[in-house]
């Protein structure tokens, strides 16, 4: 019964967390300049323009990069969630081969690229977040795809 429960805590962990990212990515892309994202947003300013805020052409541009990156963003979440709310709960080993080897990919080339443009807190923040957002349900739901090891 625990081994039940504990399996499906973590896939609906993995489903809803997943929706929850997926509007943040749909919110980054039409409302990028919110409250909520004003350090983050400043942040870039500061490393990129050396300005305080974003003005000009570089606001333009963060316009502009925030709707594909948004919209990329809330894609992948949308086909997690699907692959999550179906195939993982089947436990079909693709489901949590895909859903690993996304993360990783992703994690590798975003962190890679923020630290060698020196953009620390993407790293500190926002990878980190999210890699532990979606590895604890891989970890916790390993044994339940592939037995003890």
């Amino acid at each position: 019964m625990y081994i039940v429960k504990r399996f499906s805590f973590w896939q609906q962990w993995l489903f809803y967390s997943s929706i929850l990212f997926a509007l943040f990515g749909i919110v980054f892309a039409v409302y990028g300049d919110n409250p909520l994202f004003r350090y983050y947003n400043d942040s870039l300013a500061t490393i990129f323009w050396n300005q305080d805020k974003l003005s000009g052409s570089s606001e333009s541009f963060r316009k502009f990069i925030w709707a594909p990156l948004g919209g990329t963003i809330a894609c992948c979440y949308i086909l997690l969630a699907w692959i999550a709310r179906y195939p993982f709960l089947k436990k079909e080993k693709w489901a949590w081969w895909a859903t690993a080897t996304a993360f990783t990919t992703w994690i590798i080339i975003d962190s890679t690229v923020s630290l060698y443009y020196g953009v620390y807190f993407q790293v500190w923040l926002i990878n980190a977040f999210s890699f532990l957002v979606k590895a604890l349900p891989l970890a916790f739901t390993y044994k339940d795809f592939f037995g003890k090891r």
